[in-house]
């Protein structure tokens, strides 16, 4: 019969298509990883990948052994689970947008932490689009990010959603309020990236035939897109929420428009696998504290 410890580590360089990235996975070398796998075979009498250059693929049995792996990986995470009353342990890594750690972010950790002291979470802090390939992927357990992520392996937790609106300097030359089409595609615009779902949108609904698109500057950073729109260089497109201290000291203001910006809606996803319990736990724990913090 085969050991639990090989079957896992035989599971995740099945689905990673990795002995590198499993051994990151679980925290181990490489060559323990390609031992535990050889070992396996020989203990089967099949062999169960194949070894490419830079790339393993499951072979027929391989597939077949995905299953079971998982299924068995799964009734552990559960048993221990129930045993332990609820305890869990190891690292979670957590990919996060940065919109929500401008927000409710440290909230959920320390929140977390309580819930779960025996789970460390590793952070990571980019834009949705590569959260979403790495969840896929199985290189994060769970994300805060625009979604939802359109792929039958990753579930999709409603997470919270934020209203957008334009802010700018009070030295900023402004046409008269409430600022036209016209108005906004003549001022350079700050805001998330281009390939961004809100920024994509917005560029829609700024399209006018015969008129030249906005001058636009994306940044994946926010702290980029309010240092810019504290000095003057265009008009942001910025929740509220992310700029409550720039508004209440008067470097940054509202400003009215005829067009209203498209909203954030956030997602707490994560891949379906056999320890996605935990993620599970987290990502409820995050819809309530988002809940708390007034974004729902």
């Amino acid at each position: 019969m085969p050991e639990i410890r090989s079957l896992e580590i035989f599971y995740w360089t099945a689905r990673l298509r990795s002995f590198r990235g499993a051994a990151e996975r679980l925290n181990t070398t490489q060559p323990a990883v390609s031992q535990r796998i050889a070992a396996l075979e020989v203990v089967l009498r099949v062999r169960l990948l194949d070894r490419g250059a830079g790339q393993v693929t499951p072979t027929a049995e391989g597939r077949l052994l995905i299953d079971y792996a998982e299924h068995l990986l799964r009734l552990r995470a559960e048993m221990l689970a129930a045993i332990a009353g609820g305890e869990a342990a190891g690292v979670l890594r957590l990919g996060v947008s940065e919109t929500i750690v401008h927000t409710w972010l440290s909230a959920f950790i320390e929140r977390a932490h309580a819930l779960l002291p025996g789970v460390t979470i590793d952070i990571e802090v980019d834009i949705s689009r590569n959260r979403r390939d790495a969840l896929v992927g199985h290189a994060l357990d769970l994300a805060f990010l625009m979604g939802p992520v359109a792929d039958p392996s990753v579930t999709n937790l409603p997470l919270c959603r934020y209203d957008l609106a334009f802010a700018a300097s009070p030295s900023l030359a402004l046409p008269p309020e409430p600022l036209t089409i016209k108005g906004l595609l003549a001022l350079p615009i700050i805001t998330y990236p281009r390939s961004t779902r809100p920024t994509m949108e917005l560029l829609a609904a700024l399209r006018v035939p015969g008129q030249k698109p906005p001058h636009l500057f994306g940044s994946a950073s926010l702290a980029t897109i309010l240092r810019m729109a504290r000095d003057s260089i265009g008009l942001s497109v910025i929740p509220p929420a992310v700029a409550t201290r720039e508004l209440a000291e008067g470097t940054l203001r509202l400003v009215r428009a005829e067009l209203r910006p498209p909203w954030l809606f956030f997602t707490a996803s994560w891949p379906f696998g056999p320890d996605e319990c935990v993620a599970q736990r987290l990502a409820m724990l995050a819809q309530q504290v988002a809940a708390e913090a007034g974004h729902a």
